[in-house]
């Protein structure tokens, strides 16, 4: 890795933990949803305590496609790896899933089906991203 791509991946980890996240986070325990944040469990890789974090979801009939901005280097991402058992939330409900890194699909297509904002958005927060898709088991 590259320092340039370093310091992009510090400064937006820090910026999504210390701002973004929280943010989101609090706006939906008051029950304000948006299309472009759903909320992500996971269940941390050292401490087993549940972590939720918001991430854009683009929902279909059996699951939902995510892109890991990070990859495995982001919090969730090595939590999915250590337990790929998550839950997302679609709307007002709670689905239970199955998460796995999709490295072989093209994450900049994927990018483009979530809209132009959301395709922008994460290109400018991005250092190695990769598709992620959940398939449901509720």
């Amino acid at each position: 890795m590259t320092d340039k791509t370093l310091n992009k991946f510090r400064r937006e980890r820090a910026l999504g933990r210390h701002l973004l996240n929280p943010a989101v986070t609090a706006l939906s325990r008051l029950g304000l949803r948006t299309a472009l944040a759903s909320e992500l469990e996971t269940i941390g890789r050292k401490t087993g305590q549940l972590r939720r974090v918001p991430v854009s979801a683009q929902f279909d009939a059996t699951g939902a496609w995510v892109i890991c901005q990070h990859g495995t280097r982001s919090g969730w991402g090595s939590n999915i790896t250590s337990n790929p058992n998550v839950r997302l939330r679609q709307g007002h409900r709670w689905r239970t899933g199955v998460a796995q890194f999709r490295p072989d699909d093209d994450v900049v297509a994927r990018g483009r089906k979530f809209g132009v904002i959301g395709a922008r958005v994460a290109k400018a927060l991005e250092t190695t991203p990769v598709s992620v898709r959940i398939d449901f088991t509720d």
